[in-house]
């Protein structure tokens, strides 16, 4: 057998370089390069090999979890058919990466992590930045990984690296099993030299394929539809993900049949198909949630029913609803104890379209839909109406920037009360233009997540929307967007605090404590004094960002044409009123205090008990 010598790093890099994927007959480059940090535990093993490699780009991040936010958010873009490598060294730039991990996970994004780790010899122990236990010498803070990745591993020996390998890619590649992947590698085995076999440089294609559902299960699935009333389809991420847009638009325009749209799955139609009843869930549209609570029989499409899309398992009230769920993951496939069509979401559209060519539901529920999808539409196009006011209402600002931007463009978002009222009001008109992570909603994801998304589709215009809380949080990728010329337009809208969680604080009796952006009071010790002096246009200037200071709405309409001229990232500011807020029509399940002082909690406890009584179980 051939082989050639490299040091495991060497190797690692050189077999991944030569991945590739296959959907539908398209091949690609799995891997587009990698971000990194470089520091003791990986400068001499994945850096140095990375620095003979220059066809596998390295991109210096500024904080390991940004790097793998913007390496999910790349992911997203390209429908999990191409990803990023995340290298760290030991330690804390190791430990880092551990909230990216389990955003990515979380999603079901593959992204693959490669942190340094401390010696595998054990002779230096214990080395800058290891976590000592006494209890056994087979742990690190790479351990951490384990409960936040769908793989992991630690190559203690060079030759180790041979089967580990192909165990990441059958992971990352996986449909149904795909999320963080962590290959652990200390500094001293990372550039340790062996014999590598040439084959494992080859070319390599992984195929992604359509597995269609068991065909008993389908005939079942069929008798359900033909025998139900009011049906709902509720489209999650993996409708997006396997490219079955198109499919569902032509069985929904014939059946007419309802959608109702998770937040990963929002753009699976566009906003102004009449049987897109708009977001699903606690932060759902009035015709979804009605539609929802009626139903008879709900088919979820690449869904997992988080709380959000299940309103806390109280959105179906139906006493004899029945599931269907199409899913790729087994898993997913079987929750509310659910007919598993399982299977790709496209391939299994397209056979169910060519079973239902017979069947349309009723006039008056067909009806009913549309009224919902317009009179929606009548009150975005309201919320859109200019107001006039300072500070400015956040419910126009979105409205500007969705009726300003193009169709192929990407609004960015993930944390804070942005997430609620984008999912109600931002028009979709492809499937990627609404890019929120809300599976882990995860403040600091959006600049980073921007990022990603705009390495991923540099055509597009991106617009990364953040609230000054996740400013605060990871800001610092403008300067690897102006390192890599990268532009985004950041809408920062500032409500001087936590504006989402003081909402909910209020609403459960708590006064919004603890959310504002403000001094010490001397005089009663709280956090209520005046408010904190963050210029945030001059923060994101001494990172290189273009600003514009905005005090209205006219003037932040303006801004938006002058930022898509400007060459480089463009921070455009502008104040929001933190109590004006779009409505809410649904309850959320979040656990109220049993006893209080306070009459405000007591009350907020009363209605917790009368809502929790809307909770099913469905078996």
């Amino acid at each position: 057998m051939k082989t050639k010598r490299l040091t495991v790093a060497q190797a690692t890099i050189e077999y991944l370089k030569n991945q590739h994927v296959e959907r539908d007959g398209e091949t690609n480059e799995f891997f587009a390069g990698c971000f990194g940090i470089l520091g003791h535990g990986n400068v001499a093993g994945i850096g140095q090999a990375l620095h003979q490699t220059p066809d596998f780009p390295f991109y210096v991040a500024r904080n390991e979890q940004a790097m793998v936010h913007a390496a999910a958010a790349y992911a997203k873009v390209k429908n999990r058919l191409q990803t990023m490598v995340c290298t760290s060294s030991i330690g804390p730039g190791a430990t880092n990466m551990v909230t990216g991990a389990a955003g990515a996970t979380i999603n079901r994004i593959p992204v693959l992590l490669i942190p340094g780790d401390i010696f595998s010899t054990r002779h230096v122990a214990p080395v800058l930045q290891q976590l000592e236990s006494s209890t056994t010498q087979d742990i690190s803070v790479n351990d951490c990984f384990k409960p936040v990745s769908a793989y992991w591993d630690r190559i203690n020996r060079p030759e180790q690296l041979i089967t580990a390998l192909p165990e990441v890619m059958r992971v990352l590649t996986s449909q149904s099993q795909t999320g963080a992947v962590t290959l652990s590698i200390p500094q001293d085995v990372q550039a340790e030299a062996f014999d590598f076999p040439c084959q494992m440089f080859q070319k390599k294609v992984w195929h992604i394929g359509r597995p269609r559902a068991d065909i008993l299960l389908l005939e079942r699935a069929i008798q359900l539809i033909k025998a139900c009333k009011r049906p709902l389809i509720v489209a999650g991420g993996g409708t997006i993900y396997s490219g079955a847009t198109e499919i569902l638009k032509k069985i929904v325009n014939r059946t007419g049949m309802p959608v109702v749209e998770t937040y990963a799955g929002k753009g699976a139609l566009n906003y102004n198909e009449p049987q897109n009843l708009g977001a699903a869930g606690v932060t759902g549209t009035p015709g979804a949630i009605a539609i929802a609570k009626d139903s008879d029989l709900v088919i979820g499409i690449g869904t997992r029913y988080s709380d959000f899309t299940t309103i806390s398992k109280s959105a179906f009230q139906n006493r004899n609803v029945k599931f269907i769920n199409i899913n790729i993951a087994e898993f997913d496939s079987f929750k509310h104890g659910a007919l598993p069509l399982i299977g790709d979401a496209k391939a299994i559209l397209e056979e169910l379209d060519s079973l239902l060519l017979d069947y349309k539901v009723n006039e008056d529920y067909q009806q009913l839909i549309e009224e919902f999808n317009s009179s929606w539409d009548t009150y975005v196009s309201d919320i859109y109406t200019e107001q006039n006011k300072t500070p400015a209402f956040q419910g126009e600002v979105i409205g500007a920037v969705n009726s300003f931007s193009d169709a192929e463009d990407i609004m960015i978002c993930a944390a804070g009360s942005l997430p609620g009222d984008l999912h109600k009001l931002w028009r979709t008109r492809n499937s990627k233009g609404f890019h929120l992570e809300y599976g882990y909603s995860c403040m600091g994801y959006e600049i980073a997540g921007g990022l990603g998304a705009k390495m991923a589709k540099p055509e597009s215009e991106v617009y990364v929307l953040v609230g000054d809380g996740s400013y605060l949080m990871m800001s610092q990728e403008i300067v690897t967007s102006i390192q890599e010329k990268q532009k985004l337009t950041i809408v920062l809208l500032n409500n001087d605090g936590y504006s989402s969680i003081g909402s909910l604080s209020e609403s459960l009796g708590d006064e919004g404590f603890g959310t504002y952006y403000r001094y010490r009071n001397e005089e009663t010790g709280q956090l209520d004094g005046g408010m904190l002096p963050i210029d945030y246009v001059k923060n994101a200037e001494s990172m290189g960002a273009h600003v514009i200071r905005t005090e209205n709405i006219q003037e932040f309409k303006a801004a938006l044409k002058v930022a898509k001229l400007v060459d480089r990232t463009t921070l455009i500011y502008i104040e929001v009123d933190r109590k004006k807020s779009v409505p809410g029509f649904a309850w959320w399940d979040v656990a109220v205090a049993q006893v209080s002082e306070k009459k405000a909690v007591e009350e907020s406890f009363r209605l917790y008990k009368e809502n929790k009584k809307k909770q099913n179980y469905y078996m």
